[in-house]
């Protein structure tokens, strides 16, 4: 099993709490990014840097990922993708991508994305991350973590 994160997107105190549990676990963790970033000095972490463009990060992970893996991703076609592959999903503010959800999370988006190439105002983007989310996000990789080992 090895965490993979979907690594230019995502918030740093996110990465923070992916870094202790990788540190706790001893599970092999790598960001997948295409700029340079801060990683801990540790053996259980990381950092594969691609070339920048349109989903190169992403593909990147599609390729590597295995039956088990555990992606960390705020990308929703990236998550659909690993989730056909029986990769367990999870979003920076704790939410699983599962194939029970995926496709309607995935439906969503492309009626949201739909709608504002159409003209149609939308609010702004996400909220800024609470201290609730970054407990949902840890609370949801250790559940995860523990399924994935058992």
């Amino acid at each position: 099993m090895q965490i993979w994160v979907d690594a230019d997107a995502c918030p740093t105190p996110i990465k923070e709490i992916i870094f202790r549990a990788a540190q706790r676990t001893q599970i092999q963790t790598t960001l997948v990014a295409n700029h340079a970033m801060r990683v801990p000095a540790t053996q259980f972490v990381t950092l594969l840097r691609v070339n920048q463009g349109f989903d190169i990060a992403d593909n990147e992970i599609v390729k590597r990922v295995q039956p088990g893996d555990i992606v960390i991703t705020s990308d929703i076609p990236l998550a659909a993708e690993v989730v056909e592959l029986k990769v367990h999903a999870i979003n920076p503010r704790g939410e699983e991508y599962t194939e029970h959800n995926i496709k309607s999370i995935l439906n969503m988006r492309d009626f949201m994305d739909t709608m504002r190439s159409s003209g149609v105002e939308m609010s702004g983007g996400p909220a800024k991350l609470s201290a609730t989310d970054k407990q949902a996000f840890g609370n949801a990789l250790d559940r995860i973590l523990q399924r994935a080992k058992s």
